[in-house]
């Protein structure tokens, strides 16, 4: 069995032995081989007086909710001289093929696959807030547009004259507009995946249902993500991945399919999450104690919850774990 460490401790502990000088500029990772699924290693930094979570995400590649996640305690608009902050830079790859476009909901996070290449690159999101959520789909990118204007919904408009702050019909390219340097068309009608004119609100729940990207972000995929990508829109706040042979999980704060937080049975979304891999279920003996720390954490980090069984060992059926009692 593994030791009962509370998941913070163990991942605040591996980044503590990995400092860096500073955090790093874009996430691009190399594939992992066939039945590994963990990409990149936690850091940890020390901030400089001036520095917020959000400054710190917008130079990282990391959005402002996953960076509050792993440093629970710190305050993000004020951590201090020389306080360590974790970076979240190791991710479990998202369940399903690893092609085209993936965005997790539950993770604010996007992971692009380029096809022909043995790489992913990985992008923090702003996603619908409540009320807009964005939708869980299956589509492709219809059309790529630099220097969008902006023609706002009746409804948007409607929204911002009640608030006192009445739009024009049309917004033109520039600075001031909120779909930043480039859109993403998709396949779902009303839905795309843009740059900001703020950067403030990227990995939180801030657009009308839209993907939004950091402006530096948008425009790297807009180089190498051609028309006809396919972009698979899921929900998954609990990742299983394997990673030279021991059993991780990445635990998130559920979202509902409308992208607001969900009552969901945590227990029991795990337990699903777990029965989707048919490699792991009974394959291994898990430690329902690290994970039910795992869960109740919610910090985004991989941690070793589950050890590979002897051979002609006999691993205990889903059923039995804690979370059926």
């Amino acid at each position: 069995m593994l030791p009962r460490f509370p998941a913070v401790t163990r991942c605040l502990s591996l980044a503590a032995a990995l400092i860096a000088a500073g955090p790093v500029a874009a996430l691009e990772f190399p594939l992992p081989p066939p039945g590994e699924d963990i990409i990149g290693q936690v850091q940890v930094i020390k901030a400089k007086y001036e520095d917020t979570f959000a400054d710190i995400g917008t130079a990282g590649d990391l959005g402002y909710l996953e960076m509050v996640a792993a440093n629970p305690g710190v305050d993000p608009w004020l951590p201090g001289a020389g306080t360590e902050i974790v970076l979240p830079t190791r991710f479990i790859l998202p369940p399903g093929p690893r092609e085209g476009i993936v965005i997790n909901l539950a993770e604010y996070r996007m992971y692009y696959f380029p096809k022909g290449e043995n790489v992913v690159h990985t992008y923090p999101l702003g996603i619908g807030r409540e009320g807009w959520g964005s939708p869980i789909a299956q589509t492709r990118v219809t059309a790529k547009t630099p220097n969008p204007t902006w023609t706002p919904p009746a409804s948007i408009k409607a929204e911002h004259a009640a608030d006192g702050d009445p739009l024009p019909n049309v917004v033109p390219a520039g600075p001031d507009n909120p779909l930043g340097p480039f859109k993403f068309t998709l396949g779902v009608p009303g839905y795309l995946i843009h740059g900001s004119n703020k950067k403030f609100g990227i990995g939180m729940r801030t657009s009308h249902g839209c993907f939004r990207m950091f402006n530096n972000n948008v425009l790297e995929l807009a180089k190498m993500a051609p028309v006809g990508t396919p972009v698979r829109i899921i929900n998954e706040p609990y990742k299983f991945g394997v990673s030279a042979g021991k059993v991780y999980l990445e635990a998130h704060t559920p979202l509902d399919d409308k992208g607001d937080p969900s009552v969901v049975d945590k227990h029991t979304a795990v337990i699903n999450a777990l029965l989707k891999r048919e490699d792991l279920a009974n394959n291994v003996q898990m430690n329902w104690d690290m994970v039910r720390d795992v869960v109740a954490a919610e910090d985004g980090m991989p941690v070793e919850i589950a050890v590979p069984l002897a051979p002609g060992g006999t691993a205990p059926m889903v059923s039995s774990s804690p979370y059926q009692q």
